[in-house]
C-alpha cells in the first residue's frame, strides 16, 4: 500500500465509522425529535432507522404509549368542612412529540402538578357525600380541566381516577352511627307497615264472618281441635256461642230505658 492511498482509506474508514455511529434505530412506539443546529425538525422522525448526525443532530427519545402517573394524597376541605386525604391515578400519552419536548421542560412533571392543584380545588367545591357517591362524574370532571392545560404542550389525559378517600376517624364514627340509624328507621318502617296490613286483613276477615255468623262457629270449632292436638293438661269447656248470642240480648234489654223495645 502506498503512502497515497493511506490518507483515503484512513478518511473512508473514518467515514464509515461515523455513518455507522449515526445510525438510531426506534421502537414502534418511539419517535426522535431532532434538533438540527439548534433548530427542532418540522416532523419527528421513526419509527424504524433514522439517521443523527452529530454533533450537528442532537435527539431526543419521545415514547408515544401511555403513562400512568400516581398522585400523591392531597389534604382537601369539602365544602362541607371535612378534611380528608385524597390521591389519584392519572392516565396519559404524548399526542404531539415536537410540543412535548419543545413547550415543556418535563411533561410528566407538569401533568403532575397540574393533577395535584385540580384535584384539591375541584373536590374542595364539593360536599363530602357528593365525593363519595357521584365519583365518575367528579372524576370526568377532573379528567376534563387537566387535559384542557396539558394540550397545549402535545400531552392527551385519557381519564383521572379518584384512587382512595382517607376519612377522619371521628368521621367513620359518625357515618357508621348515621348508617345503623338509617337502617333502624327501616327496621320500625317495615315492621309498622306489617302490623297494619295484619290489622287491615283482621278487619276485613271480621267483617266477613260478621256477613256470616256460622262461619264464626266454624272457626270456634277449629281452635278448639288445634287445641286438643297438642298433649297438655288445659281443660276446655266449649260453650255455645247461641248462649252467648241471648246473654248479649239480655244485657242489651236490661241496659235499654223503660218505654223502649
Amino acid at each position: 500500500m502506498s503512502n497515497s492511498t493511506l490518507p483515503i482509506l484512513i478518511f473512508v474508514v473514518i467515514v464509515v465509522l461515523y455513518l455507522l455511529n449515526s445510525i438510531k434505530i426506534l421502537r414502534e412506539y418511539e419517535r426522535a425529535v431532532i434538533f438540527r443546529l439548534g433548530r427542532a425538525l418540522a416532523a419527528p422522525k421513526g419509527p424504524g432507522i433514522i439517521l443523527v448526525f452529530r454533533p450537528f443532530d442532537q435527539m431526543i427519545r419521545i415514547s408515544l404509549r401511555q403513562e400512568v402517573l400516581e398522585v400523591p394524597p392531597q389534604d382537601v376541605i369539602t365544602r362541607d368542612n371535612v378534611t380528608i386525604k385524597v390521591n389519584a391515578v392519572v392516565t396519559l400519552y404524548v399526542v404531539n412529540p415536537n410540543d412535548a419536548a419543545i413547550k415543556v421542560a418535563n411533561y410528566v412533571y407538569q401533568t403532575s402538578q397540574f393533577a395535584q392543584t385540580t384535584l384539591r380545588s375541584v373536590l374542595g367545591e364539593v360536599e363530602l357525600d357528593e365525593l363519595l357517591s357521584h365519583r365518575d362524574k367528579l372524576n370526568l370532571r377532573i379528567q376534563t380541566i387537566i387535559d384542557q392545560r396539558t394540550e397545549p404542550f402535545g400531552v392527551k389525559v385519557v381519564s383521572v381516577e379518584v384512587k382512595q378517600v382517607d376519612l377522619p376517624e371521628q368521621m367513620l364514627r359518625a357515618m357508621a352511627k348515621q348508617a345503623e340509624a338509617e337502617r333502624e328507621k327501616r327496621s320500625k318502617i317495615i315492621h309498622a307497615e306489617g302490623e297494619y296490613s295484619a290489622a287491615q286483613k283482621l278487619v276485613d276477615a271480621a267483617a266477613l264472618m260478621a256477613t256470616q255468623p256460622m262461619t264464626l262457629q266454624l272457626r270456634y270449632l277449629q281452635t278448639l281441635s288445634d287445641i286438643g292436638v297438642e298433649k297438655n293438661t288445659t281443660i276446655v269447656f266449649p260453650l255455645p256461642l247461641e248462649m252467648m248470642t241471648l246473654l248479649n240480648r239480655a244485657i242489651a234489654g236490661i241496659k235499654s230505658p223503660p218505654g223502649q223495645p
